[in-house]
């Protein structure tokens, strides 16, 4: 691929993976980046002029500003709000990683940026034998993974790094995401992630939504995340 790509991984759903992936896109499109997103399979969906799409993927459309065939930017679109495998086998749909590969190759190429969105979790099944963690290695992109600060973070960021690395992926980096109002000892939780993890986040997004000042919290994020591969590539 040619522009540069990253894979967008949540330590669970409800994390707020869509949210850090429009942030993202919305700060390289100010930043004058020819950006793209894509969210290859979305469960949960709605008919709109007599075709199902993913609320998730208009976003990063809308976010992005990017001009994408529907079929490019959310290749598998489900329409009911529950586990991907089981969605696909109900409505006779067999998720295929390469048509998703193939995709992602044709927005790369014609994109300087370009993020994937994943869904669920690392190893949400997308298959009686395929998770989103196979989709992650056929696209062979460094991952960006997000972490919604609630109860249970600790534990479910340091397995879904580990299980990361075990699947042969590279982590690019973690971006912390507010998702719990009233979720206790936030910096005290930070820091054992940035011990836990090995580096500190990227960028932090509070529990309050707005996007203009999600793209403001993610541009440092983003400019690290590109100094990093210039760096791979020198």
């Amino acid at each position: 691929m040619s522009g540069a790509t990253w894979f967008i991984a949540g330590t669970d759903t409800g994390v707020g993976k869509t949210r850090v992936t429009a942030g993202l896109l919305a700060a390289a499109r100010e930043a004058g980046l020819k950006a793209a997103g894509m969210k290859p399979v979305a469960a949960g969906a709605e008919r709109r002029d007599g075709r199902l799409v993913s609320e998730d993927a208009l976003a990063i459309a809308a976010a992005s500003g990017q001009s994408t065939l529907y079929d490019d930017l959310n290749p598998f679109c489900l329409i009911e709000p529950i586990s991907p495998h089981i969605a696909a086998n109900r409505a006779n749909i067999q998720i295929d990683i390469d048509k998703i590969v193939e995709c992602a190759r044709r927005l790369a190429l014609a994109h300087e940026l370009l993020l994937i969105e994943g869904a669920g979790g690392w190893y949400t099944p997308l298959g009686a034998e395929e998770s989103m963690a196979n989709v992650a290695q056929a696209l062979a992109a460094p991952v960006v993974l997000v972490v919604g600060m609630r109860l249970g973070c600790l534990n479910h960021a340091r397995l879904t790094c580990e299980a990361i690395e075990w699947s042969g992926c590279r982590l690019a980096g973690w971006i912390a995401s507010g998702v719990d109002p009233q979720f206790a000892a936030t910096e005290e939780n930070l820091a054992t992630l940035a011990a836990l993890l090995g580096a500190p986040p990227l960028g932090m997004l509070p529990f309050e939504r707005d996007s203009a000042r999600d793209a403001l919290h993610l541009r440092e994020a983003l400019l690290r995340l590109r100094s990093a591969r210039e760096r791979e590539i020198t």
